[in-house]
C-alpha cells in the first residue's frame, strides 16, 4: 500500500528493482558472490523508504524519495558492481555532493517534525535550523569518512581511492629535522622496493580523495541549508524545499495503524478507548 501510493516514485521503485533483480540472476551465474551480497544489500535498502514511511508513520514528498532510490542503485549496483567509481571521471563526487544535500535535507527534516508535536514545540530561528541541517549533513560526512578509513585499514579495501601527484611537500625528508620544508617537483613515477608502479607520479594513500569527498559534501549541505533557510523564512511557502522536507502522515494514510484496526478482534476495538468496567 505503502508503495503504491505515488505513482512516479512507485514506477521508479518497480524499475530500479527488476534492474537489480536482473544484475543478481547475471552475477550469481558468474560466480561473483560479492557482488551478489551488494544485489541483495540493494534490494533491502530499496524498501526502507517505505518502512520509514509506515514506521515513523511520516510522508515522504515524491521526489526525495526518487533521488533516494536512485542514489542507493547509482552507489551500490552502478558504483561497486559495474565499476563506475572507477570507470566514469567525478561518479564519487557526484553521490557525495548529493549525500551532503540529502543528509541536510533529512537533518532540518528532523527539526521540522519534532516542531510540528505539540509538546516539543519551540520558537526556532531560520538561521538555527539552517545551521542544525548544515552541522547534521557535515557529520554524517565525518562518519562516513571514519568508516571507509576503518574498512581500509582493517580489511584492506580501497574506500579511500588513491590520486596521483606529481609534486610533493614535506618535512619528513628534511634533514636538518628544523621542520623545514622539502618539495619534491616534476615526479614522472613511484618506485616500491626497487621496482616501478608504473604510475606516472607520486601515489596518494586517499588524503585527497577524503578531503574531497568533505568538500562536496560542504557543498551540498550549504546549498539546502540555503533552501531550508527561505523555507522558513517564507513560512512554509518554498516550492524546492517543499520537495524534501517530509511531513506527518494524514489519518487515511497511516496504514500500518489501518491493518492494526484490521487485527482487532470487533469487540476489543469496541472496547478500545473506554474505560474497564470494573474500575
Amino acid at each position: 500500500m505503502e508503495l503504491r501510493e505515488h505513482k512516479s516514485s512507485f514506477i521508479a521503485y518497480k524499475v530500479l528493482h527488476v534492474l537489480v533483480v536482473a544484475t543478481l540472476i547475471r552475477q550469481c551465474v558468474l560466480g561473483h558472490f560479492e557482488s551478489v551480497f551488494f544485489c541483495v544489500l540493494t534490494l533491502l535498502l530499496l524498501y526502507v523508504p517505505s518502512i520509514v514511511q509506515v514506521g515513523l508513520r511520516i510522508e515522504l514528498p515524491t521526489t526525495l524519495e526518487i533521488i533516494i532510490l536512485c542514489f542507493i542503485f547509482a552507489a551500490e549496483i552502478l558504483g561497486e558492481i559495474s565499476s563506475f567509481y572507477v570507470r566514469v571521471p567525478g561518479w564519487d563526487t557526484m553521490l557525495h555532493t548529493v549525500n551532503g544535500f540529502l543528509a541536510a535535507a533529512i537533518g532540518f527534516s528532523l527539526v521540522v517534525l519534532l516542531n510540528s508535536d505539540e509538546r516539543l514545540t519551540f520558537d526556532l530561528s531560520p538561521a538555527f535550523m539552517a545551521v542544525v541541517a548544515f552541522c547534521f549533513s557535515m557529520t554524517i560526512g565525518v562518519l562516513w569518512e571514519f568508516f571507509e578509513c576503518g574498512m581500509d585499514l582493517v580489511f584492506h579495501t580501497d574506500m579511500q581511492k588513491d590520486t596521483i601527484l606529481h609534486a610533493i611537500y614535506t618535512v619528513a625528508l628534511d634533514p636538518t629535522r628544523t621542520n623545514t620544508v622539502v618539495g619534491v617537483t616534476g615526479i614522472t613515477d613511484t618506485a616500491v622496493n626497487g621496482e616501478s608502479l608504473g604510475l606516472g607520479g607520486y601515489l596518494d594513500i586517499g588524503l585527497l580523495d577524503t578531503m574531497k569527498d568533505l568538500f562536496v559534501n560542504f557543498i551540498g549541505a550549504v546549498v539546502f541549508s540555503i533552501i531550508g533557510y527561505f523555507y522558513v523564512k517564507s513560512r512554509g511557502k518554498g516550492k524546492v524545499a517543499s520537495k524534501f522536507i517530509p511531513s506527518r502522515k494524514e489519518e487515511g494514510r497511516d496504514y500500518l495503524k489501518a491493518e492494526q484496526e484490521k487485527a482487532l478482534p470487533p469487540e476489543a476495538e469496541g472496547r478500545e478507548g473506554r474505560p474497564d468496567e470494573g474500575a
